[in-house]
């Protein structure tokens, strides 16, 4: 497995991590999953916005890991930029939980930028 596959990987799972955070209560009531999570606030709603960005974000990263791998894409560049973008994504997640707004925002537009550069880099 290559060094963005298996990072492609890890963001596919991602999500996971995020909804579980959300849904780990006493409360929980999988009968009707979707008005629980509704209902989340604090933390647990976060999670939940966290869990809902990840797979938002899934889209775009494999987007750009099919067009480098079209491309040849085995580069350095690809790995370092596909490493970089799952670290954002963790750090995104927590600081959604942690509800740091700004810090999350920046965090998420380097993951952003990550993406975005591996479309050129692809390129060249």
């Amino acid at each position: 497995m290559t060094v963005p596959h298996l990072c492609l990987l890890i963001v596919a799972l991602l999500p996971f991590t995020w909804t579980v955070l959300a849904k780990a209560s006493r409360h929980y009531d999988n009968g009707t999953p979707r008005a629980y999570l509704a209902g989340l606030d604090g933390w647990r709603g976060r999670a939940q916005a966290a869990h809902q960005n990840a797979w938002e974000a899934l889209a775009m990263f494999t987007a750009a890991i099919v067009v480098a791998g079209q491309a040849g894409g085995a580069s350095q560049w690809i790995n370092w930029l596909a490493i970089t973008f799952v670290v954002t994504r963790v750090l995104h997640g927590v600081l959604y939980v942690a509800n740091l707004a700004s810090l999350r925002s920046l965090v998420w537009f380097v993951g952003v930028a990550c993406v975005v550069s591996m479309f050129f880099v692809s390129a060249a």
